[in-house]
């Protein structure tokens, strides 16, 4: 069959690809974290097959679509405006250097948050190889954006990603210094967000902070609720961090956790 095109959804290379026909109807979809191709109508199945080979690595499975299980229902149902998994790291900084002031000393701020935000979004993004999921940018009310919630077998994180300039970073209970500058009310914020990240998803959200480009970096011995991450260590933290969550309920939290509905009034 000629006419069959295939479209991405979701993040870039980690999403379905839908093969659809001319008049915009799908007939398969391949999952590339899954490896399995599932065919709607088995007479398009070459035709599929031919217009997902340049795509399709390793082993991989084809057949009828399964049986969606609740949580699958529910990303289906999900309207794409209120879908929160495509965000990018740093995607509202992003449209306020888009768009917003054109003041030299604050977009320069906004450049170092976004490429915190990004360094960290990336580490978190190539962990979901491993069993994990990440929603970038958040809004929580009266709160702000939560740059990123990861969740995997080790809990939830309610992750706040900070430019520390190859400067010295301090962690206390209420404040993080970074070199000479004014100290931030950071840890204090992070264990709000934690705190209301808990009480929506009805799983306990762990606290942290990831400190990019920091040129060394201590913790006061009485901040014990915090977690701490750099780039080079958090992959190896994270997946030393002992398992409290199987994989059906890491998907169930993800589902809850992308819909933007389940934020607001949060």
């Amino acid at each position: 069959m000629r006419g069959l095109t295939v479209l991405p959804s979701g993040r870039p290379g980690r999403g379905r690809l839908y093969v659809n026909l001319p008049d915009g109807r799908a007939v398969a979809w391949y999952d590339r974290q899954t490896n399995r191709i599932s065919v709607l109508a088995d007479q398009h199945r070459e035709a599929v097959l031919a217009a997902l080979r340049p795509y399709l690595g390793g082993a991989w499975t084809i057949g009828p679509p399964p049986v969606p299980t609740r949580t699958e229902l529910r990303r289906l149902a999900l309207p794409p405006d209120e879908d929160l998994a495509p965000n990018r790291p740093g995607e509202t900084l992003l449209g306020e250097l888009a768009h917003g002031s054109a003041g030299a000393r604050t977009r320069h701020r906004l450049r170092q948050e976004l490429t915190a935000q990004q360094r960290t979004g990336d580490l978190l993004d190539a962990l979901e190889a491993d069993g994990w999921r990440v929603v970038h940018c958040i809004p929580l009310r009266a709160l702000g954006r939560l740059d990123h919630l990861l969740i995997g077998p080790a809990g939830v994180f309610c992750i706040r990603s900070l430019p520390c300039r190859r400067q010295r970073a301090v962690v206390g209970d209420l404040l993080l210094g970074v070199g000479r500058a004014d100290p931030r009310p950071d840890p204090r914020w992070i264990r709000r967000a934690a705190s209301a990240a808990t009480r929506t998803l009805g799983a306990t959200a762990t606290p942290s902070l990831a400190l990019v480009d920091a040129s060394r970096v201590d913790v006061a011995p009485t901040v014990r609720d915090i977690l701490v991450l750099e780039p080079a260590t958090a992959a190896a933290a994270l997946a030393s961090s002992p398992p409290t969550l199987k994989p059906p309920d890491v998907e169930g939290l993800f589902a809850l956790a992308r819909d933007a509905r389940t934020w607001q009034g949060r």
